[in-house]
């Protein structure tokens, strides 16, 4: 898979920063892929089942922000609040009446085939951090598999050793 800055499967690779009443986590990886590849993958309603769940995100800021979690029942309905074409994408990652979840996506060009990604998830304080964490890292390694153009399935063994190892790194802060 040409993901470089990929952690092991039992590592938390994020930078998790304490902010007032909120938890700020912060996920990088490099990619050779184009940037333009990627943002397809951020925001193509074709493209956006391959490695994160079927729906649309309008792309425009107060655009919607839809997407149908089926195997688990959850369902994100929010807005666009941050966009710049091929660069920057945000929406809440919660539904209606939910407390606000940035998530943030932003991409830098390093060269014709290749890009760095970082992903900042913000987290009310009593939210479980570690799994909404170990979640985006399992979903980025879903993304670079279909980047690949070999999708695959939720990597749960993935998913339980990040949410186990940012729980660890949350305790010890």
């Amino acid at each position: 898979m040409s993901m470089t800055d990929a952690p092991e499967a039992t590592e938390a690779s994020g930078r998790i920063t304490r902010r007032d009443d909120a938890l700020e986590i912060a996920l990088f990886r490099h990619l050779d892929h184009a940037a333009a590849s990627v943002w397809s993958f951020l925001t193509d309603p074709a493209r956006l089942p391959e490695w994160l769940a079927p729906g649309e995100i309008e792309p425009r800021v107060g655009g919607r922000a839809r997407l149908d979690f089926v195997d688990s029942g959850t369902v994100i309905d929010s807005a666009v609040t941050a966009f710049e074409p091929g660069t920057l994408l945000e929406y809440s990652w919660s539904g209606p009446g939910e407390p606000l979840r940035p998530v943030r996506w932003s991409l830098d060009i390093e060269g014709p085939q290749a890009c760095r990604l970082t992903l900042t998830l913000t987290t009310p304080a009593g939210d479980d951090a570690g799994r909404g964490a170990a979640g985006w890292e399992a979903h980025l390694e879903m993304l670079a598999a279909a980047l690949e153009g070999a999708p695959i399935r939720f990597p749960f063994e993935r998913f339980k050793a990040a949410r186990d190892a940012y729980r660890a790194q949350l305790a010890s802060t």
